[in-house]
């Protein structure tokens, strides 16, 4: 390393820190739900004219609670949300850092949507939903948003990361999962859908099932239709062909 270079660093690794204290000082009371209103969005104006990640980082911690009116609410967290797209791509990782922890996805997920390209988006929210399994858990939500995030796009990684969901133990992680696997459009997930069909309780999901297959005018396998017939609603029927109709 040159002497220039050697400065070059040391005058980044400055500027850094200058940019941390400067995020440090609006902080708390951007993040703090009791502090006065004047107080949180002088923080919030301040911390989103820096566009640094340090701001950035600092600013997210605003959509952890709700205050009241609910109008102040929302006008506080879309200066917050704002003050984070300023940072550009540098905000990335403290808004994944942030969503690997969040309660709600709904504004890391707004946020990436503008700075990400559709293609970087889906394989981020694939990367996110890859961090839950199919199993009980008390708390679902975010795994819930992804699933039905995930249905606004097409893609064949989509299918190959959703469909283990079908077997999820969570009924409403079912629905969201079959949902987003119908919108893909693609064949390869028939069986897994019969599948699901045949071994589905809640009338909703079949229904979900069913009325897809019936758009699409997918084939119901040979070897799965007689399951399938027997596990129909009275509403739907099998053709010779292995159509699903509506009565």
């Amino acid at each position: 390393m040159g002497l220039f270079d050697f400065f070059k660093k040391d005058k980044s690794k400055g500027e850094q820190t200058k940019a941390a204290s400067a995020a440090a000082k609006w902080a708390e009371a951007a993040g703090n739900k009791r502090a006065q209103n004047y107080d949180r969005q002088e923080a919030l104006h301040e911390l989103a004219a820096m566009g640094t990640p340090e701001a950035a980082e600092a600013l997210l911690k605003r959509f952890t609670f709700n205050t009241d009116p609910s109008i102040t609410d929302q006008e506080e967290k879309e200066l917050a949300f704002q003050g984070v797209l300023k940072a550009g791509v540098d905000a990335i990782p403290v808004v994944r850092a942030f969503a690997a922890k969040a309660e709600s996805l709904a504004w890391p997920m707004k946020i990436m949507k503008e700075l990400m390209s559709e293609e970087e988006l889906v394989d981020e929210l694939i990367d996110w939903l890859s961090k839950w399994d199919t199993e009980y858990a008390k708390f679902i939500d975010p795994k819930l948003q992804i699933l039905v995030a995930l249905e606004d796009f097409r893609s064949p990684k989509i299918r190959a990361a959703v469909e283990p969901f079908l077997e999820d133990v969570n009924d409403e992680a079912r629905y969201n999962a079959a949902s987003t696997v119908l919108v893909q459009n693609d064949a390869e997930s028939v069986p897994a859908l019969v599948k699901l069909y045949v071994d589905e309780e809640s009338i909703r999901i079949k229904n979900k099932i069913a009325d897809g297959f019936a758009s699409r005018g997918w084939l119901v396998p040979d070897d799965s239709r007689d399951a399938m017939r027997k596990a129909l609603t009275p509403e739907y029927t099998i053709d010779g062909d292995g159509r699903l109709k509506k009565r």
